[in-house]
């Protein structure tokens, strides 16, 4: 496989687990007013970035070829959504499975990326459960 293969697969889950929390963080800082999870999803989101500088952005992003991807296509159940609840968490499981990619793709280059990775990872696993604690104690919609 070519670097700028996992470029591209880097590229696009730097991009799925980035814009993932950044929905979870406003459904939590704008809707359900909470500071704490606001604040944990933002260190998570600062530490992805930390963890992803190795790729070397300049690199990823000339990897990119959108209008080459097989998979853009939206499919019917990403496009409808019940609640906030179930904004939140299609988007938490997203991050969590791109933290998954960028963990086993680190292992080629980077053990260190890797271990950070997977840390990004068991912090989301903690923040999912705490809330799912908080949607049911909150005035979240």
């Amino acid at each position: 496989m070519s670097d700028a293969k996992v470029r591209r697969l880097v590229d696009a889950n730097y991009n799925r687990a980035k814009e993932g929390l950044r929905v979870c963080e406003d459904v939590f800082r704008f809707i359900c007013d909470d500071g704490a999870v606001t604040a944990h999803l933002k260190e998570v989101r600062h530490g992805l970035t930390s963890a992803a500088n190795f790729f070397g952005f300049k690199d990823v992003l000339a990897a990119r070829d959108i209008v080459r991807d097989v998979g853009r296509a939206t499919m019917a159940r990403e496009s409808v959504r019940d609640s906030v609840e179930d904004i939140f968490f299609a988007n938490i499981q997203r991050v969590k499975e791109s933290l998954r990619v960028l963990e086993e793709f680190s292992k080629l280059n980077n053990a260190q990326s890797a271990i950070a990775f997977k840390e990004l990872r068991y912090t989301v696993y903690e923040i999912e459960k705490d809330a799912l604690e908080r949607f049911q104690s909150l005035p979240c919609p």
